[in-house]
């Protein structure tokens, strides 16, 4: 019998070195600044989610089938119920016919989605056209697949798409390009010669499509959403996400979609099998009924205008001067009347001496570029944007 114990051992126990694949990336500033504004008792109108509860009519939907054994695994794509319920949707909105069995999968999530498509198309070496600012998942899924993100600024003050940026930075080593419309988060949306001159632009190509659409029913003062499927070029090479965590208030569900032309979503569907494979199967139940009342999702534009309306009203007391909001449910403010201090430093200001909590855009930019502008959050009951609003007329 050994006599070999432990701590007498020739090689100690230890963890392996390991290259990490995304060895740039760290603690993002959503956790920092919202860690920040709940020690400093701040109101936090940094990260993008409601402080309301869901309608008390879809945690009824989902409740039934949660009590009528419907708790195992959905099928892969989702159950043919909500897909059907997505097809019509979109069919009613966007004016393009989508085959739910073939053409729609039901996700765990815009993130995961974004992720599967990069993952499904993007190989080593491709590469990959993101539009700073940008949301912060759209880099680190490109660099896992092995690709190469290509970053491309929107206009600064605008954030309106630059065409001959975009068109300049296309090679023949270009997979795909990244588009977000109502974008995160500048508040900005894509107009229809927007969208038509993408259109032109990618014509001659083989580039596909991502597009990010999860603000899709938050566009305001009568404007409509352009979506890729109202557009046949767009939407023959594009792979369309958007999330019912963001349509109905739900962010914690972590449920969304993707509709795409089915030989795409065939190789979609072969990394999200693995990736995720199915998702909560009682949600699915309960989302499918909910939308069968289209009022759900039509109702949206008007709920959060009133809500940008309010908060735009109140900022006129401080020092701050809002760019245009026309869609999502961010609203971006210049505050060189205010400080010289760079973003970062400013929303840390902002939290812990006037107690509201914002964002800074610089690190929705590869380069860190600096303007001096926040975002702000009006996704909040009426009573909590007013004590925001309260709080900053102080500046």
């Amino acid at each position: 019998m050994s006599s070999t114990t432990p701590e007498s051992r020739a090689f100690p126990a230890r963890t392996p070195a390991f290259t990490s694949r995304l060895p740039n990336v760290g603690t993002t500033i959503f956790t920092v600044m919202s860690a920040l504004a709940q020690q400093r008792g701040a109101v936090n109108l940094g990260q993008g989610f409601p402080d309301f509860d869901a309608d008390p009519a879809l945690l009824d939907a989902v409740s039934a089938p949660l009590h009528g054994g419907l708790n195992q695994y959905a099928p892969m794509a989702g159950i043919p119920e909500l897909r059907e319920a997505v097809a019509r949707k979109v069919a009613d909105c966007y004016g393009r016919s989508y085959d739910p069995g073939r053409e729609i999968t039901i996700t765990a999530g815009a993130t995961q989605a974004i992720l599967t498509a990069v993952l499904a198309f993007v190989h080593p070496g491709d590469e990959v056209i993101v539009l700073d600012p940008c949301y912060d998942s759209y880099d680190p899924a490109v660099t896992m697949a092995g690709g190469v993100p290509v970053h491309v600024k929107l206009a600064a003050g605008t954030f309106a798409p630059d065409f001959d940026a975009i068109a300049a930075a296309l090679s023949p080593r270009t997979r795909a390009i990244v588009v977000n419309s109502p974008h995160n988060p500048s508040g900005t949306v894509w107009s229809a010669a927007d969208m038509q001159r993408l259109e032109d632009l990618l014509a001659p190509t083989d580039v596909l499509v991502i597009s990010d659409e999860v603000y899709e029913h938050m566009v305001y003062d009568g404007a409509a959403h352009q979506s890729v499927a109202r557009f046949a070029g767009l939407a023959e090479r594009s792979v369309l996400i958007s999330s019912f965590g963001k349509t109905y208030h739900v962010t914690g569900w972590k449920i969304g979609y993707a509709v795409a032309p089915a030989a795409l979503m065939d190789e979609f569907r072969k990394v999200h099998q693995f990736n995720v494979f199915c998702v909560n199967t009682p949600m699915q139940h309960g989302l499918a009924r909910y939308m069968a009342e289209p009022r759900h999702h039509l109702e949206l534009p008007a709920f959060y205008q009133h809500k940008r309306d309010l908060f735009r009203a109140g900022l006129a007391r401080t020092r701050l001067v809002p760019l245009p909001s026309a869609g999502t449910y961010f609203q971006c403010v210049d505050y060189r009347a205010v400080s010289d201090l760079d973003e970062v430093a400013f929303c840390r200001w902002l939290t812990e001496h006037i107690g509201v909590a914002a964002i800074p855009l610089a690190p929705f930019y590869a380069d860190a570029f600096e303007q001096q502008i926040v975002r702000l959050c009006f996704a909040k009951r009426d009573e909590t944007l007013q004590l925001a609003l309260d709080r900053l007329a102080a500046l």
